[in-house]
């Protein structure tokens, strides 16, 4: 069972690799007026084709500035995109827009782009987000605030970067919880199994600088729902 699961997941990453590189970066050359639609379309397929569906709890606010949501792997990042028609404008790490062909799924839909390494990287990210919060065409900011992926139950410690943007622009946030999304391709252990991902969008709220404790409050509120998953229904994070 092991040996098939471990197969699983190399056709599962064979399929991520190939309609991402294969058909979504071309077609995204192609059709630029069509880059959010394109991105939806077929990350729903990848999740049908890696026997995947997806189960959403709560409402979805397509008005807010920013999600941040918990990160285990690429399947979050599929599962996002595929659940509904939000166009997201993603923050990732500069390694990811440099990498060979791939990187164009992130310059194409003109995501954001975060120098780690720079000095000069949080002034950007700032920047960056302040043009897309003030464009008259709407886009959604996801990012990770954990920095990185984990395997973990518990929520590593949220990095700065987010709380200072949020406060700076006084930024309206839903937080978003990943479940599950492991079981269906698990880049860890390398295995994957059918599963459903489950997304549960929790309450939006808008950022004050007056409240100096509200981003440890979220990263505690998306905690105990992370717990709640687990505990009740048996659905890693």
């Amino acid at each position: 069972m092991k040996t098939f699961a471990k197969i699983r997941f190399y056709y599962g990453a064979a399929t991520i690799s190939f309609i991402a590189a294969g058909i979504m970066v071309p077609l995204m050359i192609i059709f630029p007026k069509k880059r959010s639609y394109i991105l939806h379309y077929w990350n729903r397929i990848i999740i049908k084709l890696l026997g995947g569906n997806i189960i959403t709890h709560g409402k979805r606010d397509n008005s807010v500035n920013m999600f941040i949501s918990n990160h285990q792997g690429i399947i979050d990042i599929i599962a996002l995109e595929a659940a509904e028609n939000t166009d997201i404008q993603w923050v990732a790490k500069k390694q990811l827009f440099d990498a060979p062909w791939f990187g164009y799924l992130l310059k194409l839909p003109k995501m954001i782009e975060v120098d780690r390494e720079n000095k000069s990287g949080l002034i950007k990210l700032l920047h960056d987000v302040k043009e897309t919060i003030t464009d008259k065409h709407h886009r959604v900011i996801c990012i990770f605030p954990e920095g990185t992926r984990t395997d973990k139950q518990k929520l590593l410690k949220f990095k700065g970067g987010t709380r200072i943007v949020a406060e700076k622009l006084q930024l309206t946030i839903q937080p978003i919880v990943i479940t599950n999304s492991k079981r269906l391709l698990n880049e860890h252990n390398k295995t994957a199994h059918s599963a459903t991902v489950h997304i549960t969008y929790l309450e939006p709220f808008k950022v004050s600088k007056e409240d100096k404790n509200w981003y440890n409050r979220v990263q505690q509120t998306m905690q105990e729902c992370i717990n709640n998953e687990l505990n009740k229904y048996k659905r890693e994070r």
